[in-house]
């Protein structure tokens, strides 16, 4: 468990010092604040100890409180604590989202999940839900910056995407038969798109990409990037012997992966025969 000290420097713990400040001047208890600001006397101590962040709408519901006279100071100082927030924990990914978006072609492998650019809203919030384990406004960020990223596949001068993945990928249960089910036409669907190609390795078998994810993206006029999955962070790189390495990856998967009008109709028959 966080102790006072760990929270206070957090973003919900600045903020509910912040409340705290406000509410004392004005002359508040915490249970003389909570009818006003529509929410229990334990969501108030909750909030202002840190122990909880502010819901979207609660630091202009508070902003909107007479007594308090905080002339909307409480609505800028979390948006701009969630803005320093999200840098820092997502900073690191926001490099590879704008090599994402430069890209010409993009050379994809998964060997557990959907492709990010080719997920559906409800199998993103699957992914993340298990991942971040209730932090709700964090999940529905992350939600949609993925849904936004996929942006790039429609705009003029998309890149060629190439995407390789293991068939367990199909079989892997994430979020439910509904969420899969609907994932997997969507898979079916977008491998009749012009610039997007999808093919799968069939069976559990041993091949070159057990051990991990990787997208090789290649830029005009610029050496290609790498991006590598790790558990804790994404490694972006342009190393020419890791590019060179991981390629040759690439086409060895890509040659143990049913052509593309296999791989399509095999995606089908997984959605109707397991996840119906």
């Amino acid at each position: 468990m966080p102790n006072d000290a760990d929270r206070a420097g957090t973003p919900a713990g600045v903020f509910g010092a912040e409340l705290r400040y406000y509410r004392t001047r004005a002359g508040l208890s915490q249970k003389d604040l909570a009818p006003r600001a529509n929410v229990s006397h334990d969501v108030i101590s909750k909030i202002e100890t840190g122990d909880r962040p502010p819901a979207e709408d609660f630091p202009p519901r508070l902003d909107a409180i007479p007594e308090l006279d905080t002339r909307e100071a409480l609505t800028r100082l979390w948006s701009h604590l969630k803005k320093g927030h999200k840098q820092r924990a997502y900073g690191w990914f926001q490099r590879w989202a704008d090599i994402e978006a430069e890209a010409t072609a993009l050379r994809w492998y998964e060997p557990l999940v959907v492709p990010g650019l080719l997920q559906t809203e409800d199998y993103a919030r699957a992914i993340f839900t298990a991942h971040l384990k209730g932090d709700a406004d964090d999940l529905d960020e992350r939600v949609a910056a993925r849904m936004a990223r996929q942006a790039v596949l429609e705009r003029n001068g998309a890149p060629q995407l190439w995407c390789v993945l293991d068939e367990g990928v199909l079989h892997r249960a994430i979020g439910g038969s509904k969420v899969m089910r609907s994932q997997l036409y969507r898979l079916a669907d977008l491998a009749e798109h012009p610039k997007i190609t999808i093919q799968v390795i069939p069976g559990a078998i041993a091949h070159a990409g057990l051990l991990g994810h990787f997208v090789i993206a290649d830029l005009d006029g610029k050496p290609p990037m790498v991006y590598l999955e790790t558990a804790v962070e994404g490694q972006v790189t342009d190393s020419p012997s890791v590019a060179a390495h991981v390629a040759l990856c690439f086409d060895r998967l890509r040659s143990e992966a049913l052509p593309w009008g296999a791989s399509r109709d095999l995606i089908r028959r997984v959605a109707e025969e397991k996840w119906t």
